[in-house]
């Protein structure tokens, strides 16, 4: 049968710039948001210990948008296609609230536009790594991953710069208390263009292939998901993990009441709870033979294959390092190397400035380390390539504790970019070759809970081992990023080795 399944055609660079090139303003709105968001809230009022709750929003949206709009990208096909319908939405809202987060006067409001800003980045984000898959036969993914690496990279750079551009263009980068510097709020101005931008060039440029002709296609690396769970033993799975789940989140609640832990981790149980509940009723469901979104969703979560549970495990401690450095990398370098702990300092901008060219360093790195990291791949394998990027990463992170040059925080950052361009390209490129491909858009949305779950981690956790370990003294949020790189590595030694074709 498989010899009469049709070839996708190959894209020459012209094709594969054109299927990525909407990623390049989405992450100039995430450099933008990486970079200046702590900044924003500081200004605004809020203390360092607080800066991860602030940061909440954004994965608890990105825990129900992703799978959801997964599920139904998937599914969706009219005149716009499959998944170009869902960039151009999400980007236009991400749009709308680059334009109102600079321009916040209030803490509760600059966070309710930062869920909106995450949110709609997601919904933009999410389908782009499935449409890798639809539009590029398994010969190319790996380069149609590498240019979406590129792409993020150098959209980082444009994102995590413009601020220290524009100050030094004479903008101003200093504001009186509780006002966003005119250097930042026109940065976002930019981002709001260069996101809606670059995501209508992807949907002008490309055609998707419609349904019947993917069904001819047929590709995918894998037709059947290892080791299916039979349908027969769904409810019991489900009902088992629901339970679980419920059971943890409720022993965690009890925990904080009793021993009176930080308020932010009743977040972390309420969400544990949640999502047992939601897997009780899904369970529920499939008893009752009842088809609908919930039990899909929930099915293929509990049916994801052996290799992806492990990638999951690697990507989950990897992207707990990277919101660790988003988050604190600002007033780390304010402190330690620019001596201001006051945002309305103008060693403080110094600082917050200095950090987006950091941040544009190792995302440069990225850009051109996304094409060489293939070639590496496929001479020792993608899964040490990847390992061998996280220890680099991990070394990095440890080298923050020390360093106090301005000058000098550059060499981790060019470490960091090699482990950036490896989480960004050979996780997807292992994945792809694993996943059915009817099935991309929600396991790329259920596999990007690993990389939002992190985030909640951090935003919950991260604030309360600050508050009871060392509340003035962020430094030492550098040295958890180390160890956690240190444990992503050693997960994916559970990976398949394979080289990439």
């Amino acid at each position: 049968m498989s010899a009469l399944l049709a070839e996708k055609p190959r894209h020459d660079w012209r094709g594969l710039w054109n299927i990525s090139f909407g990623f390049f303003g989405i992450q100039i709105a995430f450099g933008l948001q990486n970079a200046n968001v702590s900044r924003i809230f500081q200004s605004l009022g809020s203390d360092v210990g607080s800066l991860a709750l602030l940061w909440i929003a954004g994965p608890v949206t990105g825990l129900l948008v992703q799978p959801i709009i997964g599920h139904f990208s998937d599914r969706t096909w009219g005149r716009f296609g499959r998944r170009r319908p869902y960039f151009l939405a999400g980007a236009t809202l991400a749009a709308l609230a680059l334009v109102g987060m600079p321009n916040a006067s209030v803490l509760l409001a600059a966070a309710l536009l930062l869920w909106m800003l995450d949110a709609s980045i997601n919904v933009s984000m999410e389908p782009f790594r499935a449409f890798v898959g639809d539009m590029v036969a398994p010969s190319q993914r790996t380069a149609g991953y590498a240019f979406q690496t590129a792409f993020i990279g150098a959209g980082a750079v444009v994102g995590s710069l413009a601020p220290f551009a524009m100050a030094k263009l004479g903008v101003s980068n200093v504001a009186a208390a509780g006002a966003i510097p005119d250097s930042v709020r026109y940065s976002f101005y930019l981002g709001a263009v260069a996101i809606f931008g670059a995501v209508l060039w992807t949907v002008l440029t490309t055609r998707e292939y419609p349904p019947e002709q993917l069904r001819a296609f047929g590709d995918g690396g894998a037709g059947d998901i290892d080791h299916a769970l039979p349908d027969a033993r769904l409810p019991g799975v489900l009902t088992l993990a629901g339970a679980g789940r419920a059971l943890a989140g409720a022993l965690l609640i009890g925990a904080i009441r009793h021993w009176s832990l930080e308020r932010d981790l009743y977040v972390l149980g309420g969400l544990l709870v949640g999502a047992g509940v939601l897997m009780l009723v899904a369970a529920a469901m499939v008893r009752r033979n009842a088809d609908n979104a919930l039990v899909q969703i929930m099915s293929d979560l509990v049916r994801m294959p052996d290799q992806m549970w492990r990638l999951a495990l690697a990507q989950f401690f990897s992207w707990l390092a990277l919101f660790i450095l988003w988050i604190f990398t600002t007033p780390v370098v304010a402190q330690y190397v620019f001596h201001s702990v006051d945002p309305t300092a103008r060693a403080y901008n110094d600082g917050a400035d200095w950090v987006g060219v950091l941040f544009s360093v190792y995302n440069g790195v990225a850009a051109l380390a996304a094409f060489a990291l293939p070639l590496l791949a496929k001479r020792i394998g993608a899964a040490r390539t990847h390992i061998a990027c996280l220890l680099i990463g991990a070394a990095s992170f440890a080298s923050l504790l020390v360093v106090r040059d301005q000058q000098m925080l550059l060499l981790p950052m060019v470490g960091i970019g090699f482990t950036w361009a490896s989480i960004l390209t050979m996780p997807y490129v292992i994945l792809a070759g694993v996943l059915p491909p009817q099935k991309f858009g929600i396991y790329m949305g259920i596999f990007n809970f690993f990389i939002v779950l992190p985030q909640l981690v951090v935003a919950t956790v991260m604030g309360a081992i600050i508050h009871a370990f060392f509340p003035t003294e962020p430094i030492w949020t550098m040295a958890c990023a180390a160890v956690v790189m240190v444990l992503a590595a050693a997960s994916m030694l559970l990976v398949r080795n394979e080289v990439p074709r």
